[in-house]
Parts: C-alpha cells; structure tokens; sequence
C-alpha cells in the first residue's frame, strides 16, 4: 500500500502523489488518515497562488516548514489513527485516534508530542475542525469582548461561524454579523446573531454604524454609537474599511483574516481620523502576550476541546471528498462558493 499526499502544483492546480508509507523514527508513530478538514480562507490563497511564496508556511508547526513555493504540501488538519510505533514509543499509542497539524496526507510520521488524542465522544470529523476552533478561541481572546458591549463579525465561513457561536456565550448586548451569501447569515442567527447583513448595497459600514444607535457628541469624543468590538474574519480586503467605518470611538477591530498578496485599500481621512479606534491582527500560532502569564498552547486547546463538542461542527460540513478527487474539491470552493461550507477529505 502507498501513501499519498496532496501537492500544491502552480496556481489553480493540485495533484495527489504517491509514495511509499513511512516508517517511524525515534519518538514516532505512523498515522493512517481518517478524515482531514480544508481551511477554506487560508487554503484558497494557496490554490489560488496568492500566498507570498517566500513567506514560511508556518514557523510553529514541524510538518509545515517550508515556504508556499510551488511545489508543496498543505492542510492543517488531520485525524486518524496510530498505525505503528517506534523506537522509544509506549505500545499503548497503538491504535490511538489521533489529531495532527499536518498536510492533507493518507499516512504521516509525527512525533509523539505533536500529536493530540481524540477524546473518545468526538467523531474523527468533528475533531478535524479542532484547529479552526483553536483559532475562533484566540479570537475572542484576543478582541476580549466585555459585559455589555455591541459586537459585530464580518464574514461568516467556518472561523466566523465558530467565533460567533462563542460570542453567543459572552454577556453582549447585541451581536450582528456580515456575510454575502444567505445560507450563511442563516446559520449565523441559529447560532446566535441578534441581525445579519447582507453585503449587497450602499454603506456596509455606515448601516452597522448606525445600527446601534447613540449620537455623537459636539467634538466626536464620546459618541456612542458603532460597535464597540469588531471582528474581520472574511478574507476579503475590501471588508476591512467598512468593518473600520462599523466602529465606534475609541472600539477595537480584531483582523483575524489573512489577505496574502492581497491589499486592503483603506479610507481613513474621515471619522477614523478622530475617532481612536485601534485596529489589531490576530493569529492562533501564538498567544496575546498579555495572557502569556497564565495562558499556553495546552490550555487553549483544552478550551478548543471543550467548545468542539458543544458546538458539533460537524453539522457544517456540507461537501465530503475522497483524497483522489481533491482538483474536485477545490474547483467548488474557488468556483461555487455559495454551495459549499465544509469540505472534508476522506481516507
């Protein structure tokens, strides 16, 4: 039996290539694949070429130490089970369901300490979404909603569904959320949102502006309007501006999407001018230095745990593909966007 793995070829192209399957080293253990979950955000930019190409695919992950120069592999995402142990490794990891930050791959080496066990009331497709509920908890984390404030979320794909259903557990007065395609907002408002925008028309930002009431003052310092806290989750750069202009004085805007090569184009001669508000980016490879004290890895990931289960995003998947029709898989999400909201790959 071979192995197969999936390649990022040249823009708009992969492939699935064969190899022999692995044996493990010191401290390893073969994992045979069950289920890996795309990240669409971040996985478009690499299909579509638009990750800068030198940048490092990720500087905390072992099996993501290249760059994102054609060709190479990618995913984050992977459940399955231990197929084999080796030198130094208990017997006990033998058949193991396992989690593991690695590409989109039928069978995988890891060292033992990069692997993290499945509890056993998780099905291996919920535990695949981990790593994007990982990154809905810094979310909400790093932009620190408080008692009572108004929050808005701009986009409305996996992460920004995940991030709103956490925010539906904080003590807000109003969350809203934005997104363009329908189904979307639907699931947004099962899950928590008070009112969902559409894109589609004049002054996105204005209209969410204006949503939550309030006034301005004579010198524009103490308005109460515009969201107090704003999350840009789209992958879209031109949402930042209206997601800025949505704020209020003195609010936050918590950039959590990745644009790539992308510019965002930014209006800021207006109300921001005057308006204090700070706009922040947030990344799950590491933690608000502010919380660095008494937050680690481990603990955010058992409170990813936790949310996992109770929010079940297993229920958004909405498309499954075997490994070998991935061109398949990718061509919906590039293509049909509106038709598709989780896309998993089986083994």
């Amino acid at each position: 039996m071979d192995a197969r793995s999936l390649y990022f070829t040249e823009p708009r192209t992969v492939e699935v290539r064969e190899r022999e399957v692995p044996d493990p080293g010191d401290g390893e253990v073969l994992v045979r694949a069950e289920r890996s979950v795309v990240s669409p955000g971040t996985e478009m930019l690499v299909y579509r070429g638009e990750a800068p190409a030198e940048l490092a695919a990720d500087e905390e992950l072992d099996a993501l130490s290249g760059t994102f120069e054609f060709p190479f592999r990618y995913g984050y995402a992977v459940v399955g089970r231990v197929a084999a142990t080796g030198p130094g490794v208990d017997p006990s990891w033998s058949d193991r369901r396992v989690f593991g930050f690695n590409p989109h791959e039928s069978h995988f080496c890891a060292a033992v300490e990069d692997l993290l066990v499945v509890p056993d009331d998780c099905s291996s497709v919920a535990a695949a979404f981990l790593a994007n509920v990982e990154t809905a908890v810094n979310l909400v984390q790093d932009g620190a909603p408080r008692f009572g404030e108004r929050v808005a979320v701009f986009g409305q794909g996996i992460v920004g569904l995940l991030t709103t259903a956490l925010l539906d557990d904080c003590p807000l007065d109003e969350l809203v959320t934005v997104d363009r395609y329908a189904a979307r907002r639907e699931w947004s408002a099962e899950l928590g949102a008070g009112t969902t925008f559409d894109v589609n028309g004049d002054e996105l930002g204005e209209r969410i502006h204006d949503h939550f009431g309030g006034g301005d003052s004579d010198d524009g310092t103490d308005s109460t309007d515009g969201a107090d806290l704003t999350f840009e989750l789209s992958g879209v750069p031109d949402a930042l501006d209206p997601a800025i202009a949505a704020t209020g004085y003195d609010g936050r805007v918590v950039v959590g999407s990745w644009y790539g090569t992308k510019p965002a184009a930014l209006d800021l001669g207006g109300r921001f001018h005057r308006s204090r508000v700070s706009v922040e980016s947030s990344q799950v490879s590491t933690i608000d230095p502010e919380l660095r004290g008494r937050w680690s890895k481990d603990r955010r990931l058992d409170v990813a745990w936790d949310r996992l289960r109770e929010i079940d995003p297993e229920r958004f998947v909405t498309h499954e593909f075997e490994l070998s029709d991935a061109e398949e898989a990718y061509e919906l999400l590039d293509q049909r966007p509106a038709d598709a909201l989780g896309v998993t790959f089986r083994y």
